[in-house]
This record gives C-alpha cells, sequence and structure tokens, in this order.
C-alpha cells in the first residue's frame, strides 16, 4: 500500500481496524526470513504487509492500521527500538512484538520499556511466534471501540464525543464514520474520491464529503478537520 509521504502530526492517536483477516506488519530486513515469515503468518490467515527499512516500518505504522507489528531491532535506516519509540510518541497503540537476535534480558526490557508489548528472540520457535502475534491480535480486538484524537475521543458504538474537558457530543452515523476514518490513519491526507468510497459508498457525489467536513467542523470548530489544497482531508486537532 502506497500513501502519501505526509509530515506526521504531533499527538495522534488511532485504535485497529479488526476484520475477518487481521492484518500484521512485519518490519524484517532479512529478505529469506521475511518471507518465510509472510508465507507463515498468511498460512494462518492473516492479511501481511513488508517493510524492509525502519523508515518504511515507522511510515506505514503511522498511516496504516494493523491487528499487531512484527518488528525486528537491525533494521537498516533507522533502528527497530527507534520506530518502536517514535510510533509509542505519536499515540499509535498498535501492539508490537520484538523479534530479535538480541535476546539477553537487558534486551528484553530495553524493548518493553520503549513500548513492547512482547519480545522473542531470534531463533525462535515458529509455532510460539504464531501463538504471540494471536495473543496480541486478540488484545487488540478486545479494546473498547474507541478512538482518541487530540482532544477528545470518539465511542463508535454510542457515536459520541468526549472531549478533554469533559463535554459529550453526539453524532449522526454518517459524521461518526467520517470522523472515525480521519482519525484512524491521522497522518494520512484522504482524496474527496476516497473518503467518498470508504465513508459514503451509498452516495455518488462527492460533494458530501464536503457537506459532512462542514458538519463537523460546525459541531467542533475548523481545526478538526485540516483542508489540504488540492489533495483532499486530514484530521486535525480540537
Amino acid at each position: 500500500m502506497n500513501t502519501p509521504a505526509e509530515p506526521v502530526p504531533d499527538s495522534r492517536f488511532y485504535t485497529v481496524d479488526v476484520d475477518d483477516r487481521v492484518r500484521v506488519l512485519i518490519a524484517e530486513d532479512d529478505s529469506r526470513l521475511a518471507g518465510m515469515l509472510d508465507a507463515l503468518l498468511r498460512s494462518e490467515g492473516f492479511d501481511v504487509e513488508l517493510a524492509r527499512d525502519g523508515q518504511r516500518a515507522l511510515h506505514l505504522g503511522l498511516t496504516s492500521a494493523y491487528g499487531a507489528i512484527v518488528l525486528d531491532r537491525g533494521l537498516p535506516a533507522l533502528e527497530g527500538l527507534d520506530v518502536l519509540r517514535g510510533l509509542r510518541e505519536s499515540g499509535v497503540t498498535t501492539p508490537i512484538l520484538v523479534l530479535s537476535a538480541l535476546g539477553t534480558p537487558p534486551d528484553r526490557v530495553d524493548g518493553l520499556n520503549a513500548g513492547a508489548e512482547d519480545y522473542l528472540a531470534k531463533p525462535f520457535d515458529i509455532d510460539e511466534l504464531v501463538a504471540r502475534v494471536r495473543a496480541l491480535t486478540r488484545r487488540a480486538s478486545a479494546v473498547v471501540p474507541t478512538v482518541r484524537f487530540p482532544g477528545g475521543r470518539l465511542d463508535t458504538e454510542s457515536r459520541t464525543v468526549t472531549l478533554d474537558d469533559g463535554e459529550r457530543i453526539a453524532l449522526s452515523e454518517r459524521e461518526s464514520a467520517l470522523l472515525e476514518r480521519l482519525a484512524r490513519r491521522p497522518a494520512q491526507v484522504f482524496s474527496r474520491a476516497l473518503l467518498l468510497e470508504e465513508v459514503f459508498a451509498d452516495a455518488d457525489d462527492p460533494g458530501v464529503v464536503d457537506t459532512y467536513v462542514h458538519h463537523l467542523r460546525r459541531k467542533f470548530g475548523r481545526s478538526l478537520v485540516e483542508t489540504v489544497r488540492g489533495v483532499g482531508y486530514r484530521m486535525g486537532s480540537l
């Protein structure tokens, strides 16, 4: 999946999408191992995306939703723990399994302190790896359906936004769907055509996107949804 390389806003938060085929990001520069992990997890029913260096892994982790991330420490361009810290500092809560040849107790402590949920040393048992990835994705799917963004959080079941000051604001079904899509991928700029396809599939007029952006801005202020001229819209903040 190719996405625009946009500057990453600070303090953005989102949760993961969970469906029948959970998406897993594998960040591994060893092509043979990456291919093996790709084939293994696909055979277990996961959708897999590969990143061969740390910069790509960070970009994908910030702009796409995954059920889990399997992260090597020895990545080129950007070291694995720096990728991990960058994701956590940007508010990404995707469960992360560090998979590394560095397996001493201090190495494990470093990984867990950087924000990993789990740490597995190489060489590893294949069945154990699959079991750990499944455990992480189950944990992600059990998360309360809340999407957080700077200034508030959206409960996707009740379609209610709770602001940081405690005020609660009800949304319509379409307002909630639009805000959720933007907040889940806060660094991505969405074209009107893409939002029309992903949020308003039953409509054929791109103008409906502008209409519901206007509705959200009327309730929360213009800064909630940023306009990127000539491209589309991106999540802002309150």
